[in-house]
């Protein structure tokens, strides 16, 4: 189908920013843009009980966290760790904080959101340990933040899935037991070569995710030596086996660069028996769910996040 009309009118707002393309920025430069541009276009901040901030102990120090704690919350109950996008380079607390807030709200449960380390400073695999290392220790101490540790659930968007589907991998071997997984258009292929998955070449000049800014970000994230391009850290669909992970939750886009592996995944964890739902959206692009102030397919996408979730809380 064609693109989605309030989609036409995101791509002219882009435009009328004067915002350059994202390969052109510096690091910097593409932070502050990523962080203004969810506070203008992710629509009202869903309320909630209490938003506190945390650190879970890491390899190298405290891991930031910030806790969501929605209305009528029980003094013991179900919570998603919060994995945000951005490419393993931008993104943080408050450019996801609306998107924390609304599953919160919605599903109702506690978010904790982990600020792992971002490349270039801190290149693969920095932040995917900083994300094992605070699942690790939300889990075991899960009482004391006032969590079920039984309805402990995991997700990201794009390179927070990538790292959400490399933690539940880990999380299968060495624990903790997680109760489901949530991955919205994840990157879990990154060395892949384009003609692997048709949506690489065909939605390349598609914004806001391009062919230019997934080489922009994996110029950073990536070590210039030593890179093993099959480890699951890296692409999590190159893992050995798919088998005994937690039920799933898959979102993809039309338009998106990353739709076929989101896809592909999906069919590698159904095949190993695992429960998994994938929900395809037409019409959309990579990141639609942080533009909820202009699209409505972002309302629909917490909907289906939300039910999934209370689904296996319950």
């Amino acid at each position: 189908m064609p693109f989605d009309p309030e989609v036409e009118k995101l791509f002219q707002i882009m435009k009328a920013s004067g915002i350059p393309p994202l390969a052109s920025l510096t690091v910097d430069q593409a932070r502050h843009y990523y962080r203004e541009k969810t506070k203008y276009l992710g629509g009202t901040a869903a309320p909630v009980k209490e938003v506190r901030n945390a650190a879970a102990s890491g390899p190298l120090g405290g891991i930031p966290l910030r806790i969501y704690r929605p209305e009528n919350a029980p003094a013991l109950g179900p919570a998603m760790i919060y994995v945000h996008g951005g490419g393993w380079v931008i993104g943080d607390f408050d450019s996801h904080d609306k998107i924390c807030r609304a599953i919160a709200a919605r599903t109702p449960c506690k978010v904790v959101a982990i600020g792992y380390r971002l490349a270039p400073e801190f290149p693969l695999p920095a932040g995917v340990d900083d994300v094992i290392a605070a699942m690790k220790w939300i889990a075991a101490n899960a009482s004391a933040l006032g969590i079920d540790p039984a309805r402990i659930a995991i997700g990201g968007d794009s390179a927070g899935g990538n790292m959400s589907a490399a933690a539940c991998l880990e999380a299968r071997a060495t624990g903790p037991a997680l109760c489901a997984q949530v991955l919205i258009y994840p990157s879990t292929d990154i060395t892949a070569a384009p003609e692997v998955f048709p949506s690489r070449s065909e939605n390349a000049e598609v914004p806001p995710l391009t062919a230019d800014a997934i080489r922009w970000f994996a110029e950073k994230y990536l070590p210039k030596a030593n890179i093993d391009t099959m480890s699951w850290k890296l692409s999590p669909l190159r893992a050995e086996s798919f088998a005994g992970l937690p039920p799933t939750l898959i979102l993809t886009a039309e338009y998106d660069m990353l739709r076929d592996e989101g896809k592909a995944y999906a069919g590698h964890l159904s095949a190993a028996g695992v429960p998994t739902i994938h929900c395809h959206f037409p019409g959309q692009v990579h990141g639609f769910v942080e533009f909820g102030g202009l699209l409505s397919a972002a309302g629909q996408a917490i909907g289906k996040i939300a039910g999934f979730l209370r689904s296996h809380f319950a």
